[in-house]
């Protein structure tokens, strides 16, 4: 029995000893360290960034090279403007009834895009100017020259010259950017320099009330104030993605949104000015009614434009087009922004569905032909193609794309008393002339719709 309690006393102890040894070597708190190399990994695409995460390791967003990449590439723009003020009648001096001239300045922002002194800024910014100033980041300042300009996407190009290389944004593909993406926008709000400031994309293709040229904006939350105008809008790795435009507010200060024209469209108006000294607009030769953009997902076809791309392609009436090239089209103004940044005579592949199918049409962009208005008759006049004069098998004519009195939409004027017409301004010129004139036997040859010629009188 004490043999027995012998061994039990000497087991409890060995256990005590045991206990306490490794209370005294491994009581503190254990710290596991695990180095993880290359913890974010960055896969280079056309423009855009994918991350891919290693573990746990929590992604952080530094935007010092991007901003040190464009900030001195941004500059600042400022608009002297003469303006003319008619003074009033003064009663008490007898003065009035006189003019003066007086200047008024106005300051916004611009992307440098070349080496050699192109810059890109909003057309709203130099709107008007006698002449313009540009103060580059490290305070020199440049008269500007204006390049060319277009007012309905409200894009304008200067020229500044200088002796040394500057720096400036590369473009990136605007087309290729992602809702919650990181952006900056860079510019000089209330005319202080310099000025960067952060936010993502919130939205694509996005349409503002009561704009009637620009229906494709960028929407992002970065803050934008008055003098942001024409700045940039880069990625985080400060490549242009925007021309930073307008904001939501009816205050006129940031509360939120802030929009911006993708660079796509900027950089295909930017190429037209400098090679064509105007803006090429392309179209596909359809119609659409606003009414069903909130109906289909796509945009639905509402008719084809006879010898235009659509109709030569085989697009028919009610196709619901959902992509252009690899870009998925949801509503309009996706189709319309892609389309500005098209030029005509390039060719687009179209994907639509009809029947609950999915089909592909190449569709080659014709150049938009703008109406010419005849006032007085109601009409609205456009030149004839030459796939047009042959198919009706005439040399000449006009077309009258719009009557808002007769119901001759669609109808070829091919006389007008006796003398063939050819050229939309001056067909548009005789016909206000004679309709306003006292000589009211004046007679109008045109083809109908079933191909028969008719005459009016007026």
């Amino acid at each position: 029995m004490k043999k027995a309690f012998s061994f039990l006393g000497m087991a409890i102890l060995g256990g005590a000893l045991t206990l306490g040894g490794y209370k005294m070597l491994f009581n503190e708190q254990v710290v596991i360290e695990r180095t993880v190399q290359n913890p974010i990994e960055t896969v280079q695409t056309n423009y855009n960034p994918n991350y891919k995460s290693t573990g746990s390791v929590e992604m952080s967003t530094d935007f010092t090279v991007a901003a040190d990449k464009t900030v001195h590439a941004v500059v600042h723009v400022k608009n002297t403007a003469i303006r003319t003020q008619t003074n009033q009648l003064d009663l008490f001096f007898g003065r009035g009834n006189g003019q003066r001239q007086y200047e008024q300045v106005g300051t916004g922002s611009g992307v440098i895009i070349s080496a050699d002194g192109y810059i890109v800024t909003n057309n709203h910014v130099i709107e008007g100017a006698s002449a313009l100033e540009i103060t580059l980041n490290n305070k020199k300042k440049y008269k500007a020259e204006l390049i060319g300009r277009d007012t309905a996407n409200d894009i304008a190009l200067l020229k500044i010259d200088t002796d040394i290389d500057l720096p400036y944004v590369p473009f990136a593909n605007s087309d290729n950017i992602k809702i919650g993406e990181w952006v900056l926008a860079v510019g000089n709000p209330y005319n202080l320099t310099s000025t960067v400031t952060a936010g993502i994309i919130s939205a694509k293709g996005r349409d503002l009330e009561g704009n009637r040229n620009i229906e494709s904006f960028i929407q992002t939350d970065a803050a934008v104030n008055p003098g942001n105008s024409g700045g940039a809008l880069v990625n985080a790795r400060g490549e242009l993605i925007g021309i930073n435009t307008a904001i939501s507010s009816k205050t006129g200060s940031f509360i939120g949104y802030s929009f911006a024209v993708p660079s796509n469209i900027a950089k295909k108006i930017i190429d037209d000015i400098l090679e064509f000294g105007t803006v090429q607009e392309a179209v596909l030769g359809i119609r659409f009614l606003p009414a069903e953009d909130n109906k289909v997902e796509g945009v639905r076809i509402a008719d084809v434009e006879e010898n235009q791309g659509a109709a030569n392609a085989g697009l028919q009436k009610d196709d619901i087009i959902v992509k252009i090239n690899s870009v998925k089209i949801s509503k309009f103004s996706e189709l319309r922004g892609q389309l500005t940044a098209k030029r005509p005579g390039e060719s687009v592949t179209i994907t639509v569905e009809r029947d609950g199918e999915l089909l592909m049409k190449n569709v080659k962009l014709t150049k938009r032909i703008k109406a010419i208005s005849a006032p007085a008759l109601g009409w609205e006049l456009k030149e004839l193609s030459k796939e047009e004069k042959k198919l009706r098998k005439i040399n000449k004519g006009i077309k009258i794309i719009k009557d808002t009195k007769y119901g001759l939409s669609n109808y070829i004027i091919t006389k007008i008393n006796d003398k063939e017409v050819d050229n939309a301004q001056e067909t548009a010129a005789i016909l206000n002339k004679l309709y306003n004139s006292r000589y009211s036997n004046n007679i109008i040859e045109l083809i109908n719709l079933d191909g028969e010629r008719e005459r009016i009188r007026f």
